[in-house]
């Protein structure tokens, strides 16, 4: 088998600064190469258009109109657009390098994610998209395979700005686009904007979660008719158990009026975020269990559902509204017919048209007797003779009478759509103006209007939000004109939540679609810990969807540490301890004790921590110290005597006279009385 040449781009330097190292990918409108930038010194990624696009004037002004717009956005989840230009018949994009792999490569790789990922996949790319369609700019080929993950974990959209640079310069009737994301509108030929965008991002959600695609076919085409005739099942269908917001995020995604869509992709994001606070641990997490994982094993793949999971490049799809379609022939014969095909059989004839010589002149044979054929029955279809020949001068007034009312029906209909009430007149830009202001302008332009009442964000409340037809549209002016007022954003009541738990708030925050805010906890002597004791905004003010509430909430009754009162009087220790809020009090039994005096504090419980107001403390109160009868040992023996006053408690000094020789006791002093225990006897021995 001969070698595959190499490309002819690897290892040259395109335009005196790039130099290119290797292929990287190869799509519907162009060929990426990994390069480097010899100027700047780092890796870009080239993307060099097919030579039927860089041939094409008028597309490359818009691809460099397209190009200076995308690299004015700057944002961390969209690919940065570098450069731009042309080397001889090479026309490229010079773009971020990201070193890592695309979504698609994950999806290959799991099969589906569990909601938790799914949605941090979603809340960057919407987040990015909502930045792109700030800027003006819509991305119309949102799909796996141009979200980029790069090795340290940042996630990012590419390839902004192209697929409407190709959209709006070629043919009217070609489309881009890769089939199982496009939107409805942009199949069935009406311009597309941002909430074709959502679309493709309610797709590529709907394939996250289930791991296939909503539309499976083997043409393109038998896809791009499910876009525009069927709609997208719920994500759970597939996976069942599946938390119900995220059927209700596809939904609302792909609906297929692009005016019940989310508006852009910060208006997408807004709710994504919402659905990611409210869902629980065990909804973000959920996964199919083990039997489900089973089933996508590789001996279970059938080849539907392989061919659901094949990444497919941008394709180039006919875009006829009305598409010429060939209708089946009927070969069932009529009663008194003859078989015949292609003028072969004529039916005039009682068989088939014998034919005489080879080759050239066998072929030229036929083709005249298709001809003659083909002759007979135009004269079949044309009468010879009138069946009424009627009177001339009649026929000839009906003719006049006819021609003057087609006279005046084409001169109605001019004067109609022409200056009257047909006419096409220019919708004026309604936005922001009040609803007798946009009439005013519409009338001005001969035209009438309705109103409809619609939620927006940003558009102050009474004031029209857009026209539908849009601004700068043409309109005949008997067809009415919707204006689109604004009653400000959707609403929602703040439930009273003091006095319940920060569990209960919680739980009723969620389901009056707002958030918990900043939690501050401070002590509290009459509410229990957790207790909600107050919050911001008050109760039955309205709020948007997802507005943070805060709470203030109980850490429970203040701690008091309790001090030692040991050594203290029994009053001086009971004073103290009140004083703090603590409830003293005194042991039932008296204790004797050495070295603190009566009527004093020996000990107390508890000791060392913290308590709360009204907690009890105990106090161990001191009988002094016990008295003991001191024996006498005058005579007897030092070492008994030392002894036995020890076992006693007492303390023993010893003074030896002679150096205590006998070791008998001489004197004692005390000797016969009662002192305290722990007293020190003294004995003077001989």
């Amino acid at each position: 088998m001969s070698e595959q040449p190499s490309d002819p781009l690897v290892d040259t330097l395109v335009d005196g600064r790039y130099h290119v190292h290797s292929k990287v990918a190869r799509g519907g409108m162009a060929t990426v190469y990994l390069a480097t930038d010899l100027r700047l010194d780092r890796n870009v990624a080239l993307k060099v258009l097919h030579p039927h696009l860089a041939t094409d004037n008028s597309f490359l002004d818009r691809l460099r109109r397209e190009a200076k717009a995308a690299a004015r956005l700057s944002h961390p989840h969209v690919v940065g657009v570098l450069d731009q230009g042309n080397d001889g018949t090479l026309a490229y994009l010079v773009m971020e390098y990201i070193r890592g792999h695309t979504l698609r490569d994950v999806l290959d790789r799991q099969g589906f994610l569990t909601p938790r990922l799914a949605l941090a996949y979603l809340d960057a790319v919407v987040e990015g998209l909502g930045a792109a369609h700030a800027a003006g700019l819509v991305h119309r080929d949102v799909k796996p395979e141009n979200v980029l993950v790069s090795d340290d974990g940042r996630i990012k959209v590419g390839d902004f700005g192209l697929a409407r640079a190709v959209t709006t310069t070629t043919n009217t009737g070609t489309l881009i686009g890769t089939v199982a994301y496009l939107a409805p509108e942009l199949l069935d030929g009406r311009p597309g904007d941002a909430r074709s965008d959502i679309y493709s991002v309610g797709i590529m959600a709907y394939e996250m979660l289930t791991g296939e695609q909503p539309f499976r076919g083997e043409l393109p085409v038998r896809v791009a008719m499910q876009h525009v005739t069927s709609s997208v099942p719920a994500p759970s269908a597939a996976l069942p158990g599946l938390a119900a917001d995220l059927d209700e995020l596809v939904r609302y995604c792909t609906e297929k009026d692009p005016e019940s869509r989310p508006a852009d992709g910060f208006a997408l994001l807004e709710d994504l975020r919402h659905i990611r606070t409210t869902l629980s641990d065990e909804e973000l997490d959920y996964t199919r269990g083990a039997a489900a994982a089973g089933s996508r094993t590789a001996g279970d793949e059938s080849t539907t559902a392989m061919t659901a999971h094949v990444a497919r490049p941008t394709e180039m799809l006919s875009r006829g509204t009305h598409p010429t379609s060939v209708l089946p022939i009927d070969r069932r014969p009529a009663a008194d017919a003859r078989p015949y095909a292609a003028g072969l059989y004529p039916p005039d004839e009682t068989g088939p048209l014998e034919f005489t010589g080879a080759g050239e002149s066998q072929r030229e044979q036929k083709r005249q007797a298709r001809a003659a054929a083909a002759a007979r029955a135009r004269a079949a279809a044309i009468p010879v003779q009138e069946l009424r020949r009627g009177n001339p001068r009649r026929r000839g007034a009906t003719l006049l009478i006819v021609a003057l009312l087609l006279a005046v029906l084409l001169a109605v209909a001019g004067w109609f759509f022409g200056l009257g009430p047909g006419a096409l007149a220019t919708i004026p830009n309604v936005q922001n103006q009040t609803v007798a202001q946009a009439q005013a302008l519409l009338q001005e332009q001969g035209l009438t209007s309705t109103s409809k009442d619609v939620h927006d964000e940003s558009v102050q409340q009474g004031l029209v939000v857009r026209s539908e037809p849009r601004a700068n549209t043409q309109q005949r002016k008997f067809q009415p004109v919707t204006l689109l007022v604004s009653q400000g954003p959707v609403l929602y009541s703040v439930p009273q939540l003091v006095g319940g738990t920060l569990e209960e708030a919680t739980a009723a925050l969620r389901n009056a679609q707002l958030a918990v805010g900043t939690v501050t906890e401070q002590y509290d002597e009459d509410k229990a810990a957790s207790v909600v004791l107050s919050q911001d905004p008050a109760p039955d003010a309205q709020a948007r969807g997802a507005t943070p509430v805060d709470l203030v909430v109980s850490k429970g009754p203040t701690p008091i540490p309790v001090p030692s009162v040991v050594g203290l009087s029994q009053d001086e220790a009971i004073q103290q301890l009140s004083d703090l809020g603590l409830s003293p009090q005194a042991a039932a039994e008296k204790v004797f004790d050495t070295n603190v005096p009566t009527g004093s504090v020996v000990s107390q419980d508890p000791s060392n921590t913290s308590l709360t107001r009204g907690d009890k403390v105990t106090l161990t109160i001191s009988k002094g110290p016990k008295l003991v009868k001191v024996p006498n040992y005058v005579g007897k023996q030092a070492s008994k005597a030392i002894r036995d006053l020890q076992q006693l408690g007492f303390e023993v000094k010893v003074n030896n006279i002679l150096g205590g020789f006998f070791g008998t006791v001489r004197a004692q002093n005390p000797v016969g009385k009662e002192v305290p225990e722990g007293s020190t006897i003294t004995l003077t021995v001989v």
